[in-house]
């Protein structure tokens, strides 16, 4: 069976996107990531509407990515705020290559908005592709993909 011959109901990329492919949803984990915690911070900085920051994160926390923590300021009623769960945190190479390739191909010149850096040596940090034996970067040349075992016909 070949590429072209298979089911992609299973395809990782897929189901993926289907939790986290919105434009909206990618902002709202980029700035999780940065330590943007309460609907009011995220509903101010992305600058979408709250019917849609509401819909978001409320997917987001069925699908494990945030988790809700209560908190309360003096004089106001109890609130949650959302924080990236391990899953969600697992998501962060995911962001940091769409950031990589948006800095080499869709940036202004007045260059990134974040500076990302290794905190030991002050380098810049890159997303790369390795093998799980860790050998040297991988380019897509150095790769030969199979169908897996998930692979079936398409119907």
């Amino acid at each position: 069976m070949e590429w072209l011959e298979a089911s992609t109901e299973n395809c990782p990329v897929q189901r993926t996107l289907d939790v986290v492919g919105e434009k909206w949803t990618l902002l709202i984990l980029r700035d999780a990531v940065n330590g943007v915690r309460r609907f009011d911070d995220f509903h101010r900085h992305i600058g979408l509407s709250e019917a849609v920051l509401s819909d978001r994160l409320r997917k987001l926390v069925s699908a494990d990515i945030l988790k809700t923590a209560p908190y309360q300021e003096a004089g106001s009623r109890s609130r949650n705020e959302y924080r990236l769960t391990r899953k969600g945190w697992d998501l962060w190479p995911v962001l940091m290559a769409l950031s990589q390739w948006g800095e080499a191909y869709a940036l202004g010149a007045e260059g990134p908005v974040l500076d990302v850096r290794h905190t030991d040596c002050d380098a810049p940090v890159r997303v790369v592709v390795e093998c799980s034996a860790e050998h040297a970067t991988l380019t897509p040349r150095e790769i030969t993909a199979r169908l897996g075992s998930g692979a079936h016909p398409r119907s």
